[in-house]
């Protein structure tokens, strides 16, 4: 009897997050109503979050349509944003600080843990540091569980890994 498992992570693909950066940053160049504005988009430390610099909140949230959808168009979810945090207005300017979420802290380990405990009683759940490992002996109870996963509405993004 083989044991499968697999990983619930909540990461993001970081090449695909600096190609949305570098489109972004294009888009706002090349945009008429940007033009003569403060409108830029830059990386927050070690590129782990973006800031956004607009003329007000109206042109902020423009520009994050914009990253919105070039995270759509490569696949990426929408989730990665946290859009939380206040804008701050300083000298004719408004930015606003995204960070990306990344990691599941315990609460949301043991949400997920719960969950699939309550819906798949057989399957085992061991939280390893920022990751659930899933385990079982039938690949096709781990499929079931990656769909009730994808099936939630989590306000930040899932993935899996480290297949087994």
């Amino acid at each position: 009897m083989a044991n499968f498992s697999f990983d619930v992570v909540s990461d993001y693909d970081k090449a695909e997050i600096i190609n949305v950066y570098d489109q972004t940053q294009r888009e706002i160049e090349s945009r008429y109503d940007f033009k003569g504005t403060p409108a830029a988009i830059a990386w927050l430390d070690d590129k782990k979050g973006i800031r956004v610099t607009g003329n007000g909140d109206w042109q902020i949230d423009a520009i994050l349509d914009i990253v919105r959808k070039k995270l759509g168009a490569r696949g990426q979810s929408q989730k990665v944003l946290d859009t939380s945090k206040d804008m701050v207005e300083s000298n004719l300017k408004t930015t606003k600080d995204v960070p990306f979420k990344q990691g599941l802290d315990q609460e949301k380990a043991k949400q997920l843990t719960k969950l699939i405990r309550d819906r798949f009683p057989k399957i085992k759940t061991q939280i390893q540091g920022e990751a659930v490992r899933v385990m079982s002996s039938s690949k096709d109870d781990l499929q079931a569980v990656m769909q009730l996963l994808r099936g939630q509405d989590f306000d930040y993004p899932l993935d899996f890994t480290n297949y087994r």
